[in-house]
């Protein structure tokens, strides 16, 4: 078995406080197990553990997943990470400073480490001194009859499941249904961007609950509250919140998003506490990667660029075009906020080819003998592409009588070839009192 145990750092003497930091730990470990325990958490020395010999496979092999954990978790205010092949014997290793419980067999390990290491037995420090036991290998030399009489019997079943002799049995954490951590900061900020280093470690927290959710977030709201010594017009505090154009649980890219709006914000008091809540989540679809090895993208992508920009310059300065449902060219993009979600398109299956450049007013062309002039006569190609629709979008004209007309389209689309011009995109009017007028939409590159 691989058992993981982690010791955090910095903990408050409230309970209140201390267990949300634990359950927030417990949730982030949630991305990789779902076999986690929080240990004694009201006691000197609380832990989380997590049992990951089913996941090893999952993330690529104990040495990636060893990796993967360590990186992670001392953003999260992890003092001490250690591996053993019990959950107790991981715990007795990481309070005792050591990371590897594998370096040896476990019974000389564990033989070797102090009372300390182990509440249980340490409840019964003063007692085992005088019977000359220092050590967990000298507590269990002792006659097992003689322990069972003179201690309780919890004092033996801790020995055993930490040796393995006995199955260990927690109450698993669960997974919220939704994503809501709170953070005392260590001391007080008085400059919004500073308060990236404790978001820093709830966006982590949300990462992991994301991971195990299977899930993306589209929008979070980052919430602070002011020092209690604070002026009577600063209020009790201030939120902000973030949105993103896809669901994506990128840690590095919300922090990015994040460090972008809070260098905008200015606080009116000294913050104390932060708060951090995922207020829209979507469910992400997960990708069947192939058995090649596929090349690596360096840097981000146009769309993280993207938000980040925007998030620094405005959402109304950067504009990127979006594909709606509609079939009139005209109106078949808008350009809008990059940062807003971008709106799901149904496939749909086109006969003949699209234009790469529309004019933004259709060129009514000459005829001869009912045939097209653009530089010469025109040759068609491949169509008619019938093109119908519009009832549906009304507008308000610019006169003083503001009437509301619809933008109703019937249009029969041709891909024409001109000797001079090249490959372009004509249409016929549908249902006109002129059936012979062409008109040049679009053109080919």
């Amino acid at each position: 078995m691989l058992w993981a145990a982690l010791l955090p750092d910095g903990l408050p003497d409230d309970p209140r406080p201390r267990t949300e930091a634990l359950d927030g730990l417990a949730t982030w470990c949630l991305q990789f197990t779902p076999r986690v325990a929080v240990l004694e958490a009201l006691l000197r020395c609380p832990a989380v553990v997590m049992e990951l010999e089913q996941s090893v496979r999952l993330f690529g092999g104990k040495r990636r997943l060893v990796e993967r954990v360590r990186e992670d978790c001392t953003s999260l205010g992890v003092r001490q990470l250690s591996w053993a092949p019990t959950s107790l014997a991981a715990l007795a290793v990481a309070r005792s400073g050591l990371s590897n419980g594998f370096a040896k067999p476990l019974a000389p390990l564990l033989d070797a480490l102090p009372l300390e290491a182990l509440t249980q037995i340490a409840a019964h420090q003063a007692t085992l001194a005088r019977l000359g036991c220092r050590t967990l290998g000298q507590v269990r030399a002792l006659p097992r009859g003689g322990l069972s009489r003179r201690f309780d019997a919890q004092l033996l079943a801790t020995l055993d499941q930490a040796y393995g002799l006995r199955p260990e049995t927690y109450p698993w954490a669960q997974l919220p249904e939704t994503f809501h951590a709170k953070l005392e900061l260590m001391a007080r900020v008085e400059h919004a961007p500073a308060m990236l280093f404790g978001a820093r470690r709830l966006m982590l927290q949300m990462a992991g609950w994301l991971m195990a959710r299977r899930s993306g977030v589209t929008a979070f709201t980052l919430r602070w509250c002011h020092d209690a010594m604070r002026a009577k017009t600063a209020g009790d505090g201030g939120e902000l919140t973030v949105r993103t154009a896809q669901a994506t649980r990128d840690t590095e890219h919300l922090i990015r998003l994040l460090a972008e709006h809070l260098g905008k914000v200015e606080l009116l008091a000294p913050v104390g506490d932060l708060e951090l809540l995922a207020t829209e989540v979507q469910a992400l679809e997960e990708k069947s990667f192939s058995m090649l090895p596929e090349a690596r993208q360096s840097g981000e992508s146009l769309a993280l660029v993207l938000e980040r920009i925007a998030a620094r310059l405005g959402p109304d300065r950067v504009l990127r075009p979006v594909i709606l449902e509609d079939h009139r060219l005209e109106w078949m993009c808008r350009w809008r906020p990059a940062p807003e979600p971008a709106p799901r398109i149904k496939s749909r299956a086109v006969d003949v080819p699209q234009p790469t450049f529309i004019l933004p007013k259709p060129l009514r062309l000459a005829t001869e003998h009912n045939r097209p002039l653009y530089q010469g006569v025109l040759q068609l190609l491949a169509g008619p592409h019938r093109v119908e629709g519009g009832w549906w979008d009304r507008t308000t004209e610019g006169d003083e009588s503001q009437r509301e007309t619809t933008r109703q389209t019937a249009r029969d689309y041709w891909v024409a070839v001109s000797e001079h011009a090249g490959v372009l995109w004509i249409f016929q009017m549908r249902l006109a009192q002129e059936e012979t007028a062409w008109f040049l939409h679009g053109t080919f590159a």
